[in-house]
């Protein structure tokens, strides 16, 4: 019978799911591509890409994760072979126990195609479910996996998450352009943006105003998946999955500027900041990109204190969305 997944500790640290879960890991892997010299390196991989970005996988479904890495990474090296997907959905229908619609989430497909490759695979096979456990058991009896190099994982996966955020900050910096604030008081770009001075509000040409929403303190705002943003009377503040770039807790505001941050959310990027230093209300906030101009939304306290904070998404073109997920995942994963 195959093992039982064990309970994923309490402190949800790499190193004992890693020790503890490295020889089933390596059995599972040894079934799916059917070579004793591959198994192990698969894991090994697997969970170096796995401790890359640990501190996001949820704490209570690292198992469905890993095991997605380490399907997904095999069936990539195999450039999706139809044999290796029927024998894939076989390996966790029938090793792993897992139900057609957990496989269907797990593969990124139907469950109709689950259910398909298994039929098909059952049929290569000539036998059934049953038959077919046994024949993993006895494939995997003699199986008797190394130690888990707990040092070489935890050091490739710091360099591999180091390279990701270092991508990541580079496509950032190809991607955006300086930030300009449009208002009565005329305040250029600085800071993290390298910012440009802008035309005033209402003046020869005809400009766009960027909508102003004027909220509580402490009141939430969703700017972006994941990403909350909201204002006390000291300044903005920021919860998001993963910063990239920017700072400005430390900067004064009644000092004249508009800041950039930027952070990591699903599709792309969200963009935002803080504008500082106004004696009204702001016109509009424009941030010049490689896919051209972006008014972005504004959010401001009551009684027009003078400063407040701007978000715009920007989807992050396909050519560094590629270099950027390349590095993330090795193998050029689309995410």
């Amino acid at each position: 019978m195959p093992p039982t997944h064990d309970v994923l500790p309490a402190g949800h640290d790499f190193a004992t799911y890693a020790r503890t879960h490295w020889p089933q890991l390596v059995v599972t892997a040894r079934l799916l591509t059917d070579e004793p010299g591959a198994a192990e390196e698969l894991v090994r991989r697997t969970l170096v890409r796995m401790c890359a970005r640990w501190r996001r996988v949820p704490r209570g479904d690292a198992d469905f994760h890993v095991r997605r890495s380490l399907v997904q990474g095999h069936l990539r090296r195999l450039r999706g072979r139809r044999a290796a997907r029927r024998r894939a959905v076989l390996v966790l229908r029938v090793w792993e126990g897992m139900t057609d619609a957990e496989i269907a989430q797990l593969l990124g497909c139907s469950v109709g195609a689950v259910r398909a490759h298994a039929r098909h695979g059952l049929k290569a096979a000539g036998a059934d479910p049953g038959r077919l456990r046994e024949v993993y058991a006895h494939s995997v009896e003699g199986v008797v996996p190394s130690e888990a190099p707990l040092a070489e994982l935890q050091a490739e996966g710091r360099v591999r998450r180091r390279r990701r955020l270092a991508v990541a900050a580079a496509a950032c910096a190809a991607l955006f352009t300086p930030v300009a604030l449009f208002a009565a008081d005329r305040v250029g770009g600085d800071g993290a943006a390298d910012g440009t001075s802008g035309s005033r509000a209402g003046g020869g040409g005809r400009t766009a105003t960027s909508p102003i929403r004027v909220v509580a303190p402490g009141e939430r705002v969703a700017a972006g998946p994941g990403v909350r943003v909201w204002l006390t009377a000291d300044g903005g503040h920021w919860s998001v999955p993963v910063a990239l770039t920017g700072d400005d807790s430390e900067r004064p505001l009644d000092e004249p500027g508009v800041s950039l941050r930027v952070d990591s959310v699903k599709g792309g990027f969200l963009m935002s900041g803080l504008f500082r230093g106004l004696s009204g209300e702001p016109g509009r906030v424009e941030v010049r990109t490689g896919d051209g101009k972006v008014t972005a939304k504004v959010l401001v306290l009551a009684g027009s204190p003078g400063w407040g904070v701007w978000y715009a998404s920007a989807p992050l073109p396909s050519e560094d969305m590629k270099m950027l997920l390349s590095a993330a995942e090795d193998a050029g994963r689309d995410g």
